[in-house]
């Protein structure tokens, strides 16, 4: 299959995560401080979105957290202080990683209901599903085919994804079953999702950065998804999404929900839509941060998320009965 999504150079970005050159700057608390901020002030790329959506000033940031580092603090309380000041920018792939401590921004989805049962997937799934690399897949007593895909970290080939399809190929719909997953190889999720074009489907733009100003991008660049030259899908189908939805699976989602015979069913995704890449600061730490935005079809921001097109959650009664409200609910829709 012919890749699409991604030049070689930005491929290698999202898979390897990339150094930037910087400043140098002394190995004291407060000179990490500064290198931390002007990393993140020349390269990271949501800046006006963030702006727009919650009010971020970078440069507030930077008084409110100033007078808060000391040359005679400690690496605990200085790796505190980054972290929290990092937590500002309300990124998933913004992390500061150091032997002690791996700092992270988590609320994309801890401060939003789960929408997943691990006891509800064992029921639905039973224990005679069938594994593919990192596929999980059954037909259900309704003649509707299920696909758990936990993580695209876990690598999927093409011969895995024909015997799947094969398998399921008299199913008179298919789910896709992404909650949870945060992402991982964006060109898994890209080979699974051209097993559902049939012609070249334009699924969205990319800009990257040419400068260190928080405006120096480069125009939108289109992204398109070729069909597979593998066994594709013709039927209808349901993926569904919950608020762990990150990264790489957000793309995904996106993807998916560019295509006709396609509905996003179940919660809002998590987002995180900007490729990251790395630097380090003068005591080794190493800080991680979205580079390049990537947008929808209709060059709209998909960094918080994107909705579903049928809405849908658990409830506590249906759980306690052994329903999953968003597997029934695609169900539903297949079968209507």
């Amino acid at each position: 299959m012919k890749k699409i999504l991604l030049p070689l150079c930005l491929l290698s970005i999202w898979l390897f995560a990339s150094c930037v050159d910087t400043e140098e700057r002394p190995n004291s608390p407060t000179g990490n401080f500064e290198s931390l901020w002007h990393i993140i002030d020349e390269h990271y790329c949501f800046f006006d979105y963030k702006q727009h959506e919650y009010g971020l000033d970078w440069n507030a940031v930077y008084n409110k957290y100033k007078v808060r580092v000391s040359d005679k603090m400690t690496e605990t309380q200085l790796f505190e202080v980054l972290t929290d000041m990092l937590a500002e920018l309300r990124d998933g792939h913004v992390n500061l990683s150091s032997s002690m401590d791996y700092g992270r921004y988590w609320a994309w989805h801890e401060a939003y209901p789960q929408n997943y049962s691990d006891t509800l997937e064992r029921r639905y799934m039973g224990t005679d599903y069938k594994i593919s690399a990192g596929l999980s897949y059954r037909v259900l007593d309704d003649n509707i085919g299920y696909v758990r895909y936990e993580s695209f970290a876990t690598p999927v080939g093409e011969g895995n994804l024909d015997d799947a399809l094969s398998y399921l190929a008299l199913c008179r719909g298919l789910i896709i079953d992404i909650r949870n997953n945060g992402g991982g190889d964006l060109t898994t999720a890209e080979r699974l999702a051209a097993r559902f074009v049939h012609e070249k489907t334009l699924v969205g733009y990319m800009q990257h950065k040419t400068g260190t100003g928080h405006n120096d991008f480069s125009s939108m660049e289109a992204q398109y998804l070729e069909p597979s030259s593998n066994l594709r899908w013709h039927k209808p189908v349901c993926v569904l999404t919950n608020r762990s939805v990150y990264s790489a699976a957000n793309a995904f989602a996106v993807w998916m929900h560019a295509l006709p015979q396609v509905r996003l069913v179940g919660d809002h995704t998590g987002g995180g839509s900007g490729m990251p890449m790395s630097s380090s600061l003068p005591n080794g730490w190493n800080i991680r941060y979205s580079a390049c935005p990537m947008y929808d079809a209709q060059r709209q921001q998909t960094e918080f998320g994107i909705a579903p097109d049928i809405p849908a959650a658990l409830t506590d009664e249906a759980t306690a009965q052994g329903i999953d409200l968003i597997i029934e609910t695609a169900r539903r829709l297949l079968t209507n």
